[in-house]
């Protein structure tokens, strides 16, 4: 009786599954499809095949919409926010971890903030114009690192917290300073949460579409999200090249993530529960 209710429990859980990945599926084969019709066919939004693929859809796409220009601009942007953050992260964090007193206590408190207060708009341009970076890659670039510290900061914290002060010790008697201790010991150990670090706070940059849209207003600074209002205007929007530029936007990072997935579980996992 217990095999027989097992298997249909399982079963049960299979279809409620199924039925739940048909939720991303079904959009996912909409855009693919989509994205090798004509603009009148991509317009129906279904999830039939086209009945003539039109590749040159993408080459439409990179040429039209500048994408060369968009990622490039991308690229900067997102590599600098990783690195920095990455590395600011791991270094706020390992002191944090290892300092017990009231100050880490405040400034774990203060950085934890950061998940829950809102970005404001207006004072952030404010601020952009008197530092004369408003528009350019190094404001949007400052703006998204403030924008991820907080979450580095709360994953990195909680992950050496796992991190036995017995190897602390270990390096300082073999003539380690603090630095040489970060440096040789602690960051060797810190790989899985920096490699989940590096995939969603790359993810999350590369993807970003309001930010950009609000600080970046020159054509020259384009990103590869915002290169799909190319294509879409107040009457008429032209489906296919739409689905074709979101296809392209999005390649980078599935590259990145079936790299990288193997780490994501361990790190977020090590990293959202004290040890």
């Amino acid at each position: 009786m217990q095999t027989n209710k097992y298997t249909r429990k399982t079963l049960i859980t299979e279809i409620v599954m199924l039925v739940l990945s048909l939720i991303i599926i079904i959009p996912l084969l909409v855009v693919i499809f989509g994205s090798f019709k004509t603009a009148g066919e991509a317009a129906r939004f279904n999830f039939a095949p086209p009945t003539e693929w039109l590749f040159e859809n993408y080459s439409q796409v990179i040429e039209k919409a500048n994408l060369v220009l968009a990622m490039k601009n991308s690229t900067i942007i997102t590599v600098s926010v990783v690195a920095v953050t990455s590395i600011i992260c791991a270094l706020g964090a390992f002191i944090i971890g290892r300092r017990k007193d009231r100050l880490s206590n405040f400034l774990n408190t203060f950085f934890s903030l950061g998940l829950i207060v809102p970005m404001c708009i207006v004072p952030t341009l404010l601020l952009l114009n008197f530092l004369h970076i408003n528009n350019t890659k190094t404001g949007m670039i400052l703006v998204l690192i403030a924008m991820n510290i907080a979450w580095g900061m709360l994953l990195f914290t909680n992950f050496i917290d796992t991190i036995p002060r017995e190897l602390d010790d270990a390096a300082f008697i073999d003539g380690c300073g603090p630095i040489q201790l970060f440096w040789k010991v602690i960051l060797p150990c810190l790989k899985p949460v920096m490699m989940t670090n590096i995939v969603i706070v790359g993810m999350g940059t590369w993807n970003d579409l309001h930010t950009p849209l609000y600080l970046l207003n020159s054509s020259k600074n384009i990103t590869m999200p915002l290169t799909v209002y190319n294509f879409k205007g107040q009457y008429y929007s032209d489906w296919n090249l739409i689905f074709a530029d979101m296809v392209l936007v999005a390649i980078p990072m599935i590259i990145v993530y079936s790299f990288c997935q193997k780490y994501i579980v361990t790190g977020i996992m090590a990293g959202a529960v004290k040890g």
